[in-house]
């Protein structure tokens, strides 16, 4: 127990020592900047930080994930008109780069975090922002309507394995009509919870410039 709120009192300081640092950056570099992409930059990162000192798996990294891992995953994207779902979107970095590729209407965003959520909904006012588990995916797709895509920022590997399983399951039954899933994990060596449950790895990419470097795959049922 001793260890445990060791553990948590030094995640709590960091994050805290992460907004001053945020903070103080953000004082001396705005007057040479554009105020509001820098705001809303800082902001994002600070929420991000904040969440992870609150529930360290939950989000899986300690930083946002960064521009170029959001481009090659929207990259990943089968051509179509099926609805795209994404799984996990955290402070919206993903979600951008998706909403360069498709129609607000064809993208529907589920986030389990509800601070996340309502950065998403200020962020993307347009979008269908869905505060939801993606262990019961199902639960908020809409009737009849294919989806062509998933695409997941879960930490998988960080999950426990029944919950893991539980996901897995859900996005294979979403995707059974010629649909595709998009994971990215910072896991570069190791084989996907999506292979081991019979999913096939049509496409990988590594994107080492990212903080973490990152692997994105994008599968199909095999």
């Amino acid at each position: 127990m001793k260890l445990f709120l060791s553990t948590q009192a030094a995640r709590e300081r960091l994050a805290a020592s992460a907004r001053s640092v945020a903070r103080q950056t953000l004082d001396v570099m705005l007057p040479r900047l554009r105020p509001a992409p820098l705001l809303d930059r800082f902001g994002r990162v600070e929420a991000f930080v904040g969440q992870w000192a609150r529930e360290p798996r939950s989000v899986g990294a300690v930083c946002p994930s960064g521009a170029h891992l959001a481009r090659r995953m929207a990259a990943m994207l089968p051509p179509g008109d099926g609805l795209v779902v994404e799984l996990g979107a955290g402070t919206g970095a993903v979600t951008g780069a998706l909403l360069a590729c498709v129609p607000p209407e064809r993208l529907l965003v589920l986030e389990r975090l509800p601070a996340f959520c309502h950065l998403l909904r200020s962020r993307f006012p347009d979008l269908n922002v869905i505060r939801g588990d993606a262990a019961r995916l199902a639960d908020y797709l809409p009737a009849n309507r294919p989806v062509a895509a998933i695409v997941s920022s879960l930490p998988l590997l960080s999950l426990p394995a029944p919950l893991q399983t539980a996901i897995v399951q859900q996005m294979r039954a979403a995707t059974a009509h010629e649909g595709c899933i998009i994971q990215f994990t910072y896991a570069l060596w190791g084989r996907s919870p999506l292979r081991r449950a019979g999913c096939r790895c049509e496409k990988r990419d590594l994107v080492l410039c990212n903080l973490p470097p990152a692997k994105v795959e994008r599968f199909r049922n095999a």
